[in-house]
């Protein structure tokens, strides 16, 4: 019995270890998001996005589908570096439930006239080993 009890233990231990590692391979994605953003690099921010036609994207203008739309929606609104600005991002909320994630945090934008923000809500799947967003909320 008490090895029994052992190997639940250790069971449960790896676990959190596993969670924690993707938790860490999901922040450094977003990491590198920022990073490319505020490089003025909207083609490399959007490889943190799954490259499908059925990447989901909620904004302000309804609910918009693609991964290529996505990219060009973005270059309209926001078509040069000043525009883009700095992106910093401030994760609320991170959970992982084996093969997906859901990831709650806010946006801000530092530029020189202003400094927009809102906040966002991800759905990350872990696809042929790389952690992608495929369904993007944001205001």
């Amino acid at each position: 019995m008490k090895q029994i009890i052992i190997s639940i233990l250790l069971l449960i231990l790896f676990s959190c270890r596993d969670i924690e590692h993707e938790k860490t391979a999901i922040v450094k994605v977003m990491e590198q998001q920022e990073k490319d953003w505020s490089d003025g690099n909207i083609e490399n921010f959007m490889k943190g996005y799954w490259q499908s036609d059925s990447l989901m994207f909620v904004g302000k203008n309804g609910i918009k589908y693609g991964w290529n739309t996505t990219l060009e929606n973005y270059k309209k609104s926001y078509p040069n570096k000043a525009a883009m600005g700095k992106l910093e991002f401030d994760i609320i909320q991170l959970e992982v439930n084996g093969e997906t994630a859901y990831v709650l945090g806010k946006w801000s934008l530092i530029r020189e006239k202003d400094n927009p923000n809102g906040y966002f809500a991800l759905y990350w799947k872990k696809i042929d080993g790389k952690w992608v967003i495929t369904i993007d909320h944001t205001s």
